[in-house]
């Protein structure tokens, strides 16, 4: 399938000066910063005006929350619900659809004749002749679309995917498990490539270790090879969108030697401690080989940060499930769906979008943008409803562990930066509506917006009209005020109550070394919340904001991994 894309980097006059690039980095961290000094300021001032700001807020959040509830129930059922699915048994559906769209509608006929009461619209009564008929009538459903679409189909036999495993210095305790995940999926190892993509300044160390690793497990893939990232690069600053770019280039050229269509290969970005679920290749070879737009889409598999969690400290815990949640939420809203962590791609794109930025501490979201711009717009993630598994942020003490949490975070907030490129990409591409690009510019602002903002307004803000304000107190307002936020904020708390719930549900088996009073633990870590939301999530994005605003760029770090021996 030919694609025609335009260039990234389309030349936009004024748009790349460097006042205007400037104007644009201050402009989130002052939207920041006004809301949180204008409430101190109006509490002396005005409390009033604070306090029915404040009531409106928590209203706001209140809907929100029982939306978000909503979509977690609904996402976790998705995510349950599709490691039920045969994906195998779908990708051979794609191969011949008419043929089996055939036996499925056969198969119908002979369920009906020896089931006359399949026939019959009573809802309540189910019988494993009703059940079956459901059944067959959902697969008659998924298969009409791939018969009416089968020239435009893939066929599976002839699609490969290609792992690039990014590394730095990270110890074989925790690169073994991941490549051996990859050993165990159920999708043919010889439609596989591995390719691990190490960094020069990783070490000695670091290169002999997944040189011992492609020697020992290489031979399970198709093609498995360890790419060494030159240290220093021109034109680059340190992080992993330059490694995974100069392997991705160097596996392309592996990939035209093979004489393989690039729009064949599909692309999955790993960092060295994920680990793919057993369905994750069959799942998304199914999604990819059936989407006629196949080129011009993401696809993100939920990242669940569970490898470690029993291990994690209390408030490691509370924030590695809460991004789980979170992502699991987003991806009921496909249309805010981002590139996080391990993403796929199609090879054909990545060589469209010059693969992935080698500028930006933040590739996997950045990403989103440069191939949207690079469509013209025709650019959408695609959710994957099974998991890549990750680690929690785990060091060798607690306190470098607070460090690297709140480090981590703060590089995911860095993602702000991605606002000014965005809107110069907006203004110097004209072919996209601005009724496209202007939502979509909303939704990058006032995700961030929110992100540093909405702890500190939620926790804090309530009680300042009373604190700063002494006449404050003599208006019957303000004994009202803290009744009404305290039940606007019980009924809220039905979110919590029902994340709480999914977290037990969701958690891995208990490891045998620690008793069941680890369960209590799992359950009873939930009160730290508000201190993680505003220490772990509005700080270091007002950090990350800041930082931007005052054009002090963050470096990328590599986050310290640990295992528990």
């Amino acid at each position: 399938m030919s694609q025609t894309v335009t260039s990234i980097e389309t030349p936009v006059r004024w748009f790349d000066r460097r006042w205007f690039v400037r104007l644009l980095e201050i402009v989130p961290g002052v939207c920041t910063w006004l809301v949180l000094v204008a409430p101190i300021l109006l509490s002396v001032f005005d409390p009033v005006v604070v306090a029915y700001f404040i009531i409106a807020f928590d209203l706001y959040w209140m809907l929100k929350s029982l939306r978000l509830s909503i979509n977690l129930i609904r996402g976790y059922r998705r995510l349950h619900q599709a490691q039920k699915v045969d994906w195998n048994q779908r990708l051979e559906w794609a191969k011949s659809p008419n043929k089996f769209l055939v036996q499925n509608e056969q198969e119908m006929d002979k369920v009906a004749s020896r089931h006359p009461e399949v026939l019959k619209r009573v809802w309540y009564r189910s019988t494993n002749g009703r059940r079956q008929y459901a059944q067959l009538t959902a697969d008659r459903d998924i298969l009409k679309p791939l018969v009416e679409h089968e020239r435009l189909l893939i066929n599976p036999d002839q699609l490969y995917h290609a792992v690039i495993l990014a590394t730095v210095d990270e110890p074989m305790d925790i690169l073994e498990p991941s490549i051996k995940a990859l050993t165990k999926v159920d999708y043919p190892l010889k439609q596989i490539m591995l390719v691990i993509a190490y960094e020069e300044r990783g070490g000695k160390k670091a290169e002999e270790n997944v040189h011992s690793l492609i020697k020992q497990y290489g031979h399970y893939f198709a093609f498995a090879k360890a790419i060494k990232h030159p240290h220093n690069t021109p034109g680059e600053v340190l992080g992993k969108g330059g490694n995974i770019t100069h392997a991705g280039r160097e596996f392309t050229k592996e990939i035209r030697k093979r004489n393989i269509h690039p729009e064949r290969v599909v692309v999955t970005t790993l960092d060295s401690d994920h680990r793919a679920s057993k369905n994750y290749f069959s799942y998304l070879s199914y999604v990819y080989v059936t989407d006629p737009n196949r080129v011009r889409k993401s696809f993100q598999p939920i990242p669940m940060f569970y490898n470690n969690i029993w291990d994690a400290p209390a408030p490691m815990r509370v924030i590695a499930t809460g991004n789980s949640f979170w992502m699991l939420m987003e991806t009921m809203r496909p249309h805010r769906l981002r590139n996080f962590a391990a993403h796929a791609q199609s090879l054909a794109a990545l060589i469209a979008t010059d693969y992935w930025s080698v500028t930006t501490i933040v590739e996997d979201g950045h990403q989103f943008w440069r191939t949207y711009f690079a469509y013209e717009g025709d650019h959408q993630v695609v959710p994957i409803f099974t998991p890549i598994y990750q680690d929690a942020v785990l060091t060798e003490s607690y306190g470098r562990t607070i460090r690297a949490q709140y480090k981590q975070l703060r590089r995911w907030a860095w993602g702000v930066s991605d606002f000014p490129y965005a809107v110069r990409q907006s203004l110097a591409n004209p072919r996209i509506p601005w009724s496209n690009k202007g939502i979509q510019l909303v939704r990058l602002f006032e995700g961030h917006f929110s992100w540093a903002t909405a702890s500190i307004t939620l926790t804090a803000v309530a009680w300042m009209p009373l604190f700063l304000n002494p006449r404050f107190s003599y208006q019957t307002l303000a004994h009202q005020l803290p009744i009404i936020t305290s039940q606007i904020l019980q009924i809220s708390s039905v979110g919590l109550i029902v994340t709480v719930l999914i977290s037990i549900i969701s958690l891995p088996p208990r490891p045998p070394r620690y008793r069941r009073t680890r369960n209590v633990l799992m359950v009873a870590q939930w009160v730290l919340l508000p201190v993680t939301s505003i220490m772990f999530g509005s700080l270091a994005a007002i950090d990350s904001q800041t930082r931007l605003m005052f054009g002090r760029y963050l470096e990328f770090y590599v986050t310290e991994k640990a295992t528990k021996k």
